[in-house]
């Protein structure tokens, strides 16, 4: 989870952010897309183990389960989510195509719960399928938690954007950031 330290510096950064927006108004968008069962179905599993005993378990839940079995003391293995399995278009994925003709993809993020190491994988997929997002705009976060994902929208409105979109299929991940968005007053759109 996010330390108090992190939390401070985040809303000391949103702070600025605010007063800088009250002077120059001008409308900044960004679209932050999450990965698994979002932009792309896949077929990587994350592998627990705990005292001999391993658990494979699927992206979709992962999504649900995963910060739970880590709680109890599961150790994930996301080695398989380094790549893309069997990957195809999910439900957002011609969303976000048509947003990325109408915008351009300089500001389209993917965040994602996988590790920084799936960049790459991510971006070759995208690419195949005609999604070209810079790869410095991939973030594996190697985290699961909502708050980890509401933190790094959180740093991306302190750096400037003031419209955001977010869309994630883990409910957890778009309540927690559609709390932050309101506890900021941050404009965008959670779904």
């Amino acid at each position: 989870t996010v330390s108090d330290i992190e939390l401070q510096k985040t809303a000391t950064d949103v702070r600025k952010a605010n007063n800088k927006y009250s002077e120059d108004t001008s409308p900044k968008g960004m679209t932050a897309w999450d990965f698994d069962d979002t932009l792309a179905t896949t077929k990587s599993n994350v592998i627990f183990t705990k005292d001999g005993e391993t658990k494979i378990v699927s992206a979709e839940d992962f999504a649900t389960q995963g910060a739970d079995l880590v709680a109890e003391g599961w150790v994930p293995d996301f080695s398989e989510f380094n790549k893309v399995t069997g990957g195809t278009p999910g439900p957002f994925f011609d969303k976000a195509m048509r947003r990325a003709k109408k915008y351009g993809t300089q500001d389209t993020f993917i965040l994602t719960a996988r590790a920084p190491e799936s960049a790459p994988a991510i971006k070759e997929f995208l690419d195949s399928l005609g999604l070209n997002i810079p790869i410095e705009n991939i973030t594996g976060l190697g985290n699961s938690t909502g708050e980890a994902k509401a933190r790094w929208l959180l740093d991306k409105h302190a750096q400037g954007y003031n419209d955001i979109a977010f869309a994630d299929d883990a409910l957890q991940n778009v309540e927690a950031v559609r709390k932050v968005f309101d506890e900021f007053d941050i404009k965008g759109k959670v779904e």
